[in-house]
């Protein structure tokens, strides 16, 4: 299926731009962070997501209601759903899996997205439609109607690993977690075309494998929020959410760097500038990059901690200077430049002292 390719910020950018009575089908693997968007997204507006995962339902009567006879005028009527809004409001209703569904549930989506309607039933003015259909051959998929695909305007959400980055900042994952997708951006998302081609070791063979995705670092970070050192069981739980390989090469990384994350940089130096003095260039551009993803997050900062962050950076600057560590001063102002920092850029650039440390710095740079 051919569509034009957006990133998360092109969805935003596409959703603010299509009118409630136009449809959107998004096409994409599992676990890259369509439905999250979705829900994200219309939240903030103050709109209700009702998700039907279509692959899942076995009877329309999960979308239309169940018929009963009108007592009063003898006819045959279908009752409203559970999910049907009571208060007039417009929804969203987000139906997963399209391209998983039984063919009746197909038949029942069809009057849907033509006219905003349910056995008779109008939906409230203003409600939208946004169906998110599986892409690869490892699904068992139903042949899609043209005339209900000809519904929708259609999508292929890709988000890239930046995308990702950002979003887990702001979502306050754990930073290692963060900084090991940094270094290992490939392992983000798997191809499972590749990785079904792998024997499991299980008599079921190889379908099974479990590789990562976007979906199950989250859960990795989940489970190790809590967690300092990692243990061989530790290592056996994350392999059963992202697979061996990737749950090897994760343990291994984190017993062997030093785990400094963004907060302790911009809240704590003090405590780890003795640390720091032991990085290595690839270190300090990790944290450049996680001290950027921080800022850049949503998460916001009172007076006295911006003050206590803008300080500490500053002190970070100075430490790299003195050390002679100028590669990582100039992969910071490189990464400064970069739009999808931009508000991390007024944060640091509004400061005086950043700046001059950084002008003087390319400054120094161009007259050699």
């Amino acid at each position: 299926m051919a569509a034009s390719k957006i990133d998360a910020r092109e969805l935003t950018e596409l959703l603010d731009g299509t009118p409630a009575s136009q449809n959107v089908m998004l096409v994409g693997r599992h676990g890259i962070g369509k439905s999250q968007i979705i829900s994200s997204y219309f939240a903030k507006r103050k709109m209700i997501v009702i998700p039907f995962f279509l692959g899942q339902m076995s009877d329309p009567g999960d979308l239309i209601g169940l018929f009963h006879k009108d007592e009063k005028t003898g006819r045959s009527i279908f009752l409203p759903p559970f999910w049907w809004p009571q208060n007039d409001e417009p929804v969203v209703l987000f139906l997963d899996e399209l391209n998983r569904a039984r063919p009746e549930i197909l038949q029942t989506v069809m009057d849907l997205v033509l006219n905003k309607s349910l056995a008779g039933k109008k939906l409230p003015e203003g409600s939208i439609v946004i169906s998110a259909v599986n892409e690869g051959d490892e699904y068992q998929l139903t042949e899609l109607d043209p005339a209900l695909v000809s519904r929708f305007n259609i999508y292929e959400f890709s988000p890239t690993i930046e995308d990702w980055l950002v979003w887990a900042a702001d979502a306050d994952l754990d930073s290692r977690v963060i900084s090991f997708i940094q270094e290992n951006p490939l392992l983000l998302d798997s191809d499972p075309k590749i990785e079904s081609q792998k024997s499991s070791g299980m008599p079921f063979g190889g379908d099974l494998t479990k590789t990562p995705d976007r979906r199950a670092w989250e859960k990795v970070a989940h489970l190790v929020s809590d967690v300092d050192s990692l243990t061989d069981i530790h290592t056996k739980l994350i392999a059963g959410i992202v697979g061996i390989p990737a749950a090897l090469l994760f343990c291994k990384t984190l017993r062997s760097t030093p785990s400094i994350s963004a907060d302790d940089l911009l809240f704590r130096f003090g405590k780890i500038r003795a640390v720091l003095t032991k990085l290595g260039v690839p270190d300090f551009a990790n944290l450049n990059e996680q001290i950027l993803l921080r800022l850049q997050s949503g998460k916001k900062m009172t007076a006295a901690e911006k003050k206590t962050a803008l300080g500490n950076f500053t002190e970070y600057l100075g430490l790299l200077k003195s050390d002679g560590h100028s590669e990582a001063i100039a992969h910071l102002a490189n990464q400064l430049e970069n739009p999808r920092f931009e508000k991390a850029n007024q944060t640091l650039l509004g400061n005086l002292k950043i700046l001059n440390i950084l002008t003087e710095f390319i400054e120094a740079i161009t007259i050699e």
